[in-house]
C-alpha cells in the first residue's frame, strides 16, 4: 500500500544534547486525517518542521508522497501590503506560474474556502477567521498532496474555530488531501481525525493511538467524540504525571 507520509526510526536531537524526538514511526495512509496531541515540548511541532522539510532529522527516514508537504501555521502571515488574492498568489508566483494564471488559480482557491468576495481587500479588512481561511487557501495553492497544519485555529475563539472545522474537512473530503495536523486541544483532535496519535514527552515518542470511530461529521460537543476525548485526555493526564515524577 502507497503510504503518504512515512516516519520511520525518526529522532532528533539540537546541539548541546536535548532530545525532541526518539525514534519516531508513524505511516499515514493517503487521504487520512491524522492528529498528533501530546504535552507542550513533547515534539509535536518539530515532527511537522521535519516532515515539511524544513529542519534535518538526526537520525531515521521520512518519506512524503510527492516529496513535499504544505505547511500552515498558527498565525496566518499574510503580506499586509498585499490584497487577499495576491497573498494566495505568492506560492504561484515562487513557482514561476503566469500572472494570468496565478490571478484565476487565487480567485478559484479562494472560492473553494468560500471567500470569493475578498479577492480585492487587505489583510487587516478581514475577521481573524476570514485570514485563517485565506491562509488555508494559499497552503492549498502549492498543490501538495499532504497538507501539514501546527494549531491553525488555536487562536480564535470557539464559535469560529468551530466553523472552520466544517471548512477544514469539507476541503480535505473535496480534495482527497492527507492531513497531518498538530493541536493542544484534544476534542479538535478528535473532531477532525480519522486517528490521534499521542506523543510521550521529552523525547517525544508515539505512546499511543486512538482510531476516530464516530461518523462524520462530528460534533465538538457530540457524544461519542466527548467520550473518546475524555480517554485520550486521561491517557494524556498519565503521560503528563509520568514526566513530572
Amino acid at each position: 500500500m502507497t503510504v503518504a507520509v512515512d516516519l520511520r526510526g525518526v529522532s532528533k536531537r539540537y546541539p548541546g544534547g536535548t532530545v525532541a524526538l526518539d525514534g519516531v514511526d508513524l505511516a499515514v495512509e493517503p487521504g487520512e486525517f491524522v492528529c498528533l496531541v501530546g504535552a507542550s515540548g513533547c515534539g509535536k511541532s518539530t515532527l511537522l518542521n521535519l516532515v515539511a522539510g524544513l529542519d534535518s532529522a538526526t537520525a531515521g527516514s521520512i518519506e512524503v508522497d510527492g516529496g513535499r508537504a504544505a505547511f500552515m501555521f498558527q498565525e496566518p502571515a499574510l503580506f499586509p501590503w498585499l490584497k487577499v488574492g495576491q497573498n494566495v498568489e505568492v506560492p504561484l508566483k515562487l513557482r514561476g506560474v503566469g500572472r494570468a494564471e496565478r490571478r484565476a488559480r487565487a480567485a478559484e482557491l479562494l472560492q473553494t474556502v468560500r471567500l470569493g468576495d475578498v479577492v480585492d481587500k487587505r489583510p487587516h479588512e478581514l475577521s481573524g477567521g476570514m485570514r485563517q481561511r485565506v491562509a488555508l487557501a494559499r497552503t492549498l495553492a502549492h498543490d501538495a498532496r499532504v497538507l501539514l497544519m501546527d494549531e491553525p485555529f488555536a487562536a480564535l475563539d470557539a464559535m469560529t474555530r468551530d466553523a472552520l472545522h466544517d471548512e477544514l474537512e469539507r476541503v480535505w473530503l473535496e480534495r482527497n488531501l492527507t492531513v497531518l495536523f498538530v493541536t493542544h486541544n484534544v476534542s479538535e483532535a478528535v473532531r477532525l481525525g480519522d486517528r490521534v496519535i499521542l506523543l510521550a514527552s521529552r523525547p517525544g515518542r508515539v505512546i499511543e493511538e486512538f482510531e476516530v470511530e464516530a461518523p462524520r461529521p462530528r460534533r465538538l460537543d457530540s457524544p461519542d467524540v466527548a467520550a473518546l476525548a475524555g480517554r485520550v485526555t486521561e491517557r494524556l493526564k498519565e503521560e503528563v504525571r509520568r514526566h513530572v515524577h
